[in-house]
């Protein structure tokens, strides 16, 4: 599911409706997507993802019938197993696990691996006794395998054993998948979450206990007929079917153009290298030398480095929280760096040489980390040193930018403290004035040499309808340091405008605009 922040809501209940259409079984496979969208509360429906259905009106209707259509002519070449959407924020499917198959939610996501699902010895749980719960007892093809794993995402963690046993995808069946029967949910997000369980479609690098995938095996057993898979996600929560994941292969009607493809760099996340972010066509300088980014659908919101994202809460008014940390390296230490920049001194060796960071040979790390573990009385002041550590290296990266654009060193320190009350809430979202999503400035992303343009309308969140609705920027922080980072989380914000391809026999990874 990837590491980061789950905001948690409360999420609305759905009917999960399935299409099984019969076909050969190297064709391709569709599953369609419920959505989840955010809640009356201007929290996201989990920042890990399920799917929406909204009203349809005539326009809708007729849509949906020239497009049903138009579908009629590949699924008579496929196997389609469709997957529902229910609201915005998240997306969900069904699968069947067992003989009969014992029905479950889950939730499709490139970041992770393991399939689990709650079990029926589940007992201590609160989260367990709402959601179905699979009975070994109730399989024909149920094998006893009984060794104990454990799960940690950014939204909670599940513990419990390894089962083995068929599992259904729409009219495909995966025979001899180990999954984890969860005997534990302790976090109160599965508690309230529409989904029952995960289905990873990660690698098997991070797959737990090294359990081999459910895609790995789809492929070993020529369920597919190519060895690629891809989402499309509706982000119209009130038009029609929420999204589908076809797995053999594309669906030309879920596109627009050709895809841009760029090679997975490290295996385990669907993981590539990503270039420059721009803010209304500017470079920010952050990612000018290259990021890595992970393609997520399991995550709701995009995720990036804090230097970023705080530059572009500036950009489009987000609320942000106030951090004295970032004032009091502006005021005591500005002139200092600003003076090494344009001495040229290498951008990672200057916090330390302030004496805020250490330096690790690379880049800067917090100096107060070891005195957190030593001091015996517990009052190190290494917490405090961490977050002048990070607000120092932030603010590096702002004047770099600010002294690229040839500002002057007085407009550069004003604009920076600007940029320290904007800063993004440690819970993730924040929220936005909806009448400025006009001025509000496209935001683009560099993948293989392509600008990935997001509007306003498609990175922020509505909330709400009429004189109450609340805009939530679809942007939140989190800071990965070298070697792994800075790393970006493309998730369903981006997922949603962009038609994302997962090709396993090429390992690559393609985006093209989503029709």
């Amino acid at each position: 599911m990837g590491t980061h922040r789950i905001a948690l809501l409360l999420l609305l209940s759905a009917a999960l409706l399935q299409a099984l259409l019969p076909a050969p079984a190297e064709a391709l496979l569709r599953v369609a997507l419920k959505k989840r969208p955010v809640v009356e509360d201007g929290r996201l429906a989990g920042q890990r993802r399920h799917g929406f259905l909204g009203n349809s009106n005539d326009a809708a209707a007729a849509a949906a019938a020239a497009k049903k259509k138009a579908k009629a002519k590949a699924e008579a070449e496929g196997d389609i197993v469709a997957l529902k959407n229910y609201l915005n924020a998240q997306y969900y499917g069904e699968v069947g696990i067992g003989t009969p198959p014992q029905r479950f939610t889950v939730i499709f996501d490139t970041g992770s691996s393991n399939l689990w699902v709650p079990s029926s010895k589940c007992h201590f749980s609160i989260a367990c006794y709402f959601h179905a719960r699979y009975n070994a007892g109730q399989s024909n093809t149920y094998k006893k395998n009984g060794k104990h794993a454990s799960i940690r995402y950014g939204s909670g963690a599940i513990s419990g054993y390894f089962s083995q046993d068929s599992v259904k995808i729409g009219d495909v069946v995966v025979k001899n998948q180990g999954f984890i029967e969860a005997t534990r949910e302790p976090s109160i997000t599965f508690m309230v979450a529409k989904f029952d369980g995960i289905l990873g479609l990660g690698f098997r690098e991070i797959s737990v206990g090294d359990a081999v995938p459910v895609w790995y095996n789809m492929v070993k057993q020529g369920l597919v007929g190519d060895p690629v898979f891809s989402f499309w996600f509706n982000r119209h929560a009130d038009e029609g079917q929420g999204g589908e994941i076809v797995f053999g292969g594309i669906d030309p009607g879920h596109h627009k153009g050709n895809h841009t493809y760029v090679p997975v760099t490290k295996k385990g996340y669907w993981q590539f290298d990503m270039g420059d972010v721009l803010i209304g066509g500017k470079s920010t300088g952050f990612c000018a030398a290259g990021c890595a980014a992970i393609a997520d659908s399991g995550t709701s919101l995009l995720t990036g480095p804090t230097a970023i994202i705080t530059q572009i809460n500036e950009k489009i008014g987000a609320a942000g929280v106030v951090s004295q940390e970032c004032k009091a390296v502006v005021s005591q230490y500005g002139q200092q760096i600003l003076d090494q920049l344009l001495a040229e001194k290498k951008p990672g060796k200057i916090c330390s040489s302030v004496g805020l960071c250490a330096f690790d040979g690379t880049h800067g790390v917090s100096a107060g980390i070891r005195s957190v573990v030593d001091d015996e009385d517990g009052e190190s002041n290494g917490l405090f040193s961490d977050a002048m550590c990070n607000a120092c290296e932030t603010a590096v990266v702002w004047m770099q930018n600010q002294l690229a654009q040839n500002e002057t060193q007085e407009l550069v320190l004003q604009y920076i403290n600007q940029l320290c009350e904007r800063l993004p809430s440690p819970m993730g979202e924040s929220s936005v004035d909806c009448s400025r999503l006009a001025s509000m400035p496209d935001i683009a992303f560099t993948i293989g040499g392509t600008k990935f343009v997001l509007k306003p309308e498609q990175y922020i969140l509505k909330v709400g309808d009429g004189p109450a609705t609340q805009c939530i920027s679809g942007f939140t922080a989190m800071d990965i340091p070298p070697p792994r980072g800075p790393l970006w989380i493309l998730g369903d914000i981006f997922m949603g405008a962009y038609h994302t391809v997962f090709d396993y026999g090429n390992l690559k990874v393609g985006f093209a605009e989503a029709a």
